[in-house]
């Protein structure tokens, strides 16, 4: 069977959850037995969001093979159940890299270098390349920003010409808004209308349109739009806003989207195996029963898409462990300037993720000492190991000015220091420790109890290590380093031995949870801290 490609555009306004409907898309054809991957072209001159604010682009998702990507990775993995790879994430700053590499390299034989052909072919090769490492029978690729943009217009010409080069293979679906107005009582299709009407303009006929609404459209609204975009009445879905982005893929499934983009692709339908799903939504039901309070203490916390994959992460903890997660972001210069026992006292529960630069570190160190005096559960991911070592060493081990050398380079005692082979680096994206590494587990542990495993493989993006001229003094004040590389030399993970859960982690395990599998790690400290009595 030959290969199908779902391209995915938006239209009217940004934020649409293009990403969501395609993850959806994804599940619902993966239920019916199919192949599928997703892929993302960002328009963005960026080579990847590796060196962008989360506030500005919202976290940055690692892949595997130690990619740095845009969060839509981390919905499609989550929502697919599958690792993807640096073929699954394009910019226009990988794209017009390669095509000027390839320019000064002589391989365009003196030929001037132009947006048609040159880029518009480097970005359908990407099409091709990501169904070659392992083909499938569907890849859906999500087209980043909103139809108008001056950035997405080689991408959209690129799939244009896509599609003229395999016509019965390729299938267009936009996402646009319908707007109710309180002040009328209506829905208003004009948006639409004009979106549509501006990716034609391009050479673009969708043949399905999406309609993000607040509520159900009736059908004279869908024929309306129908009529004046030329698509037919069946193939104009709504999707309606829903309280868990994990009810989209039912939503959709109701509203016949996979039977209609199988038709359209002359595929058969098949009965599909929505079980799991459906029992996670179950599950989401029963947990609601009851709550726990668990605090993200970060300094990105104006966004919450800053923190996605670690809030994604202690929701599906909270539905294996049958209760619901209240999630307060807390800043973490708050902890700076206001007592420990105002600012977390309703947190069952502490978790510091990761995150640059020394903003916010000082309050990071004391939301860890308040866990770990009151023993309250505590996950460090990646900076929260960093900040686990800085606390312990300056509290138990008595090193007033004990630091990391990121923070402070003339610190006395750097617990926490740079990688060897980052030393000489001076370049700032793509050049940190990044994707699966091995970590081999001791026995008796917390990890090991979590994992039931001795070898694991987790995924990182970071410079720093922990300083292993520190190690003795360390375990011999109670702290066990449960999880160490292959070769000793790099410390993965610690444990207060005397605390009831108190475990952090050089890598991030978030990256890997997904709705119906917990990541170990995260129901373990939910476990725990559904233990924890607050006062």
């Amino acid at each position: 069977m030959e290969t199908k490609y779902i391209f995915v555009t938006g239209g009217v306004v940004s934020s649409l959850g293009k990403g969501i409907i395609a993850s959806s898309l994804g599940v619902l054809l993966k239920s019916q037995g199919l192949k599928v991957t997703i892929q993302k072209f960002d328009p963005y001159l960026n080579l990847d969001p590796g060196t962008m604010s989360p506030t500005q682009h919202g976290e940055v998702f690692v892949t595997e093979d130690g990619c740095e990507t845009d969060l839509d990775l981390g919905h499609y993995e989550r929502f697919i159940d599958q690792n993807l790879s640096r073929l699954n994430n394009v910019t226009s700053g990988m794209i017009f890299w390669d095509v000027l590499n390839k320019e000064r390299q002589g391989d365009y034989l003196g030929n001037t270098v132009q947006i048609i052909p040159h880029v518009t072919n480097e970005i359908k090769k990407r099409i091709i390349q990501t169904n070659e490492e392992e083909p499938c029978d569907i890849v859906i690729t999500e087209v980043g920003g909103t139809v108008g943009d001056i950035e997405s217009l080689p991408f959209l010409e690129a799939i244009r010409q896509f599609e003229f080069e395999n016509r019965s293979n390729s299938l267009h679906i936009h996402v646009t808004l319908v707007p109710f107005l309180d002040s009328s009582g209506e829905f208003k299709t004009k948006p639409t209308q004009h979106s549509v009407k501006e990716l034609r303009e391009i050479g673009i006929q969708p043949d399905i349109i999406i309609c993000r609404s607040v509520r159900p459209l009736h059908s004279k609204l869908k024929y309306k739009i129908g009529l004046f975009c030329d698509v037919e009445v069946e193939s104009v879905i709504t999707s309606i806003d829903a309280k868990s982005i994990y009810q989209v893929p039912m939503l959709l499934e109701k509203e016949k989207l996979d039977q209609v983009a199988l038709e359209k692709l002359n595929m058969k339908s098949n009965d599909k195996r929505l079980e799991d799903w459906q029992l996670f939504l179950d599950n989401i039901s029963k947990s609601s029963a009851r709550s726990i309070t668990i605090g993200v203490v970060g300094k990105y916390t104006s966004l919450s898409d800053s923190y996605i994959s670690v809030v994604e992460a202690l929701k599906h903890a909270g539905v294996a462990n049958q209760v619901n997660v209240d999630i307060q972001l807390i800043e973490s210069e708050r902890l700076e300037k206001e007592p420990p026992e105002e600012v977390l006292k309703d947190c069952q529960g502490i978790v510091i993720p990761g995150g640059f630069g020394d903003r916010g570190v000082e309050g990071k160190v004391e939301a860890a000492k308040w866990a770990r005096e009151h023993d309250i559960p505590y996950l460090g991911l990646c900076l929260g190991m960093h900040i686990a070592s800085i606390e312990f060493a300056r509290n138990v081990l008595n090193m007033n000015k004990a630091n990391s050398q990121e923070f402070d380079e003339s610190s006395e005692n750097k617990v926490i220091h740079i990688l060897d082979d980052q030393k000489t680096l001076t370049k700032k994206g793509g050049t940190m420790r990044l994707g699966a590494y091995p970590c081999e587990v001791s026995d008796g542990t917390l990890l090991h109890k979590a994992y039931q495993s001795n070898q694991i493989s987790e995924r990182h993006r970071h410079r720093y290590e922990f300083n292993n001229k520190y190690r003795d003094i360390f375990e011999k004040a109670g702290v066990v380093f449960s999880g160490v590389s292959p070769d000793k030399k790099l410390v993965e993970v610690l444990e207060i031995e005397s605390h009831k859960w108190f475990v952090a982690c050089q890598f991030h395990p978030e990256f890997k949870s997904r709705p119906s599998k917990s990541h170990p790690l995260f129901r373990d400290f939910i476990k725990a801290a559904l233990t924890t009595d607050i006062q």
